[in-house]
């Protein structure tokens, strides 16, 4: 199969020898009409007027040749209007007797001819006292031009010219299609390579954007992909590393217990159950969370959609965790707006993701310090803020803070038990009910987590 090249290349050759045949032909045909008119404007109009007061005066057209030559040649002639341009020459014009007999003028070849009607008709009848007398026909009309005149000679240059220059044209065609489609396809070319390193498993693999165009955008397009498959690669890298350095914990914690007592190193007791019991519950939660991660990462996560008003998630939400707040000495406010729109969630997916952050909140905020639990309408959303005056996350690390990494983990040191994919799933379950998720926040002021709800959702 050609390559795109040689077919552009052939598109362009075909137009522009399209072009350039029309052109000559147009070229050509013009030249040729309106050269005709320029001979017949010049000189039929006198010779019709010769011609005819010669024939008034002879009653015949023996002799007629006399009206061709110049008046100086035969001064007995009544020409009428005396003018150089009478010495036309005779190879232009043909003359013909009523019935359409060439009886002068044209090449040998036609002498004698009988015209047809159609061709009678391209000339000028000469009339005299209102009878047609004779005809007189501009031979290009019924004959071409002969090679070797000075007008055939004209009109053979022309066509030389135009063909040399439709060529020409073509030439330059094929030149200029050749190094625009090579320039076009220089860029698809390597983007076909980028694709195939890509496929080898080099992420991160980069063509150079040569221009501005829907090509340049492409190669952009995919210089941005790349590097993202090679991040999501990277990240995907870190978190197998963290998810097994957290797995590892908890199974190591449960196999030196089990080990212990089978060798009859340790005697069992209930503090050794209840220790082995808390760490296979943190086991427990972190295939969950797993498990909940993948299933959201799939587009399967069940959701149990149902209209709401949103108050009704934020006081179960403070209900469920006033009494962890009282222990550690901290104030959980709720502050609801008037009139709120109900909003399309589901209530259980919503519980965990307001349990999550709140379970942040009192982890990181210290006793005496308050959390705060709000729900307002801005526009076309509602907005639930889960507000604290905790530590505060540095700035250097909110980017990563909803990543499944362990650069969010510097900013806010992990808690015992807890599995560190909690903001992860929050906003995955938050984005697969058509919200999102955004975070504020201040280094010893605390920290906003706000859940955007919009009233029509696009649940994914």
């Amino acid at each position: 199969m050609r390559s795109i090249a040689v077919k552009l290349t052939l598109a362009f050759l075909l137009v522009g020898l399209t072009g350039a045949v029309l052109v000559a032909i147009s070229v050509r045909y013009r030249t040729q009409r309106e050269f005709d008119r320029l001979v017949v404007d010049q000189n039929q109009q006198a010779l019709v007027a010769n011609l005819t007061r010669y024939y008034q005066i002879y009653g015949t057209w023996s002799g007629v040749e006399a009206v061709f030559l110049p008046p100086v040649q035969d001064s007995s002639l009544p020409l009428h209007n005396p003018d150089p341009r009478w010495n036309i020459r005779r190879s232009l014009f043909v003359i013909a007797n009523p019935d359409g007999t060439i009886l002068f003028g044209g090449s040998p070849e036609i002498a004698g001819r009988k015209l047809k009607s159609r061709e009678l008709n391209k000339g000028v009848a000469l009339q005299v006292n209102g009878e047609t007398v004779g005809w007189l026909i501009f031979v290009p009309t019924i004959d071409r031009w002969q090679p070797g005149t000075p007008e055939g000679n004209f009109l053979l240059n022309v066509s030389q010219a135009t063909i040399f220059s439709a060529l020409a044209a073509t030439a330059i065609a094929l030149v200029v299609g050749g190094v625009l489609a090579y320039s076009l396809t220089r860029s698809l070319r390597e983007l076909t390579t980028a694709t195939k390193e890509l496929a080898s498993g080099k992420l991160g693999y980069q063509v150079k954007v040569r221009s501005n165009d829907e090509l340049g955008e492409l190669a952009t397009s995919f210089n941005q992909m790349s590097s993202e498959l090679a991040r999501s690669n990277e990240l995907r890298r870190k978190m197998t590393a963290d998810i097994a350095h957290d797995l590892r914990t908890p199974l190591s914690v449960i196999m030196g217990y089990t080990e212990a007592l089978n060798d009859g190193k340790l005697d069992p007791s209930p503090e050794m159950f209840s220790v082995m019991h808390i760490e296979a519950l943190h086991l427990s939660r972190l295939i969950e969370d797993l498990k909940t991660l993948s299933l959201a990462d799939a587009g399967e996560l069940p959701l149990m959609l149902q209209s709401i008003p949103p108050e009704v998630v934020i006081k179960r939400a403070a209900d469920t965790y006033r009494v962890k707040a009282d222990q550690k000495g901290i104030t959980l406010q709720v502050a609801i707006s008037p009139d709120l729109p109900e909003i399309t969630v589901d209530v259980e997916r919503m519980a965990q993701v307001l349990g999550n952050l709140i379970d942040n909140a009192l982890r990181y905020t210290p006793s005496g310090g308050e959390i705060q639990l709000s729900v307002a309408a801005t526009g076309e959303e509602v907005r639930l803020d889960v507000k604290d005056n905790g530590s505060g996350i540095p700035a250097e690390y909110l980017p990563y803070i909803f990543e499944r990494t362990r650069l969010g983990d510097k900013a806010r040191q992990q808690a015992e038990g807890e599995t560190g994919l909690g903001l992860s799933i929050a906003k995955s379950l938050v984005e697969a009910q058509g919200g999102s998720i955004t975070v504020q926040s201040e280094v010893g002021v605390g920290t906003t987590f706000s859940i955007h709800l919009p009233l029509k959702p696009e649940v994914s």
